[in-house]
């Protein structure tokens, strides 16, 4: 018998035949990168009291209980299957956590009340949670709102492209997926997306130096 491990496609026909470790192997072998899109598109307001692992083990455990809908139909790779339900699911905690009280939410950070947008609102607080030197942490409330009005004017799709291959690490391959672009868009959307990130990153207190990008 070969000591070689199975490789993807042997795994996915092993677990479309009802192979639960097969499927285990597959789900788990994603799960760093889906614990960092969680973690980026998580409400900062929720990372204190929930752990992006755990949004990622709930769903984990779903896509389990519906795996039979992925293999009826694999229309996108598994990855982004996953990806979707993993969307899903912070999608519910967000309404069940922020729902009841989501304008009184809003009240305590009303600079950034017209981040309407959840991509720009995730980039928001990406790329200020570095502003700690006391010259810059002085006029924060001053960069969230002109970093915001400055994402929100950006493309929405330049901005999706952006935060997926940037901040998520997908391949450009599979940015043009989930949005329904080509791929060679996508690549160019990327590219366009980040120089103008640093164009805007540029003009703020502080530069590039305090902010991650």
């Amino acid at each position: 018998m070969s000591d070689e491990a199975p490789t993807t496609n042997q795994l996915l026909a092993l677990a479309a035949a009802g192979d639960g470790a097969a499927w285990g192997a597959l789900v788990t072998s994603h799960q760093e990168r889906l614990v960092r899109m969680a973690a980026f598109r998580m409400d900062p307001r929720l990372s204190g009291r929930i752990d992006a692992a755990d949004i990622v083990q709930e769903a984990f455990v779903e896509a389990s209980a519906h795996r039979d809908d992925y293999f009826r139909g694999p229309a996108v790779p598994l990855f982004l299957w996953l990806r979707g339900v993993v969307s899903n699911k912070l999608l519910e905690l967000h309404r069940h956590h922020l729902g009841t009280r989501m304008r009184d939410a809003k009240r305590e950070r009303p600079l950034d009340a017209r981040t309407s947008n959840d991509t720009s609102a995730a980039l928001c607080a990406h790329l200020t949670a570095g502003l700690t030197r006391p010259s810059v942490a002085a006029v924060r409330g001053e960069v969230k709102a002109r970093l915001a009005d400055a994402l929100e004017g950006m493309d929405p799709t330049d901005r999706e492209v952006l935060a997926m291959r940037h901040f998520e690490q997908l391949s450009n391959a599979e940015a043009a997926q989930v949005l329904g672009i080509e791929e060679r868009a996508a690549a160019k959307r990327y590219l366009r997306a980040l120089a103008r990130l640093k164009e805007i990153l540029s003009e703020m207190p502080g530069g590039l130096s305090e902010m991650r990008v």
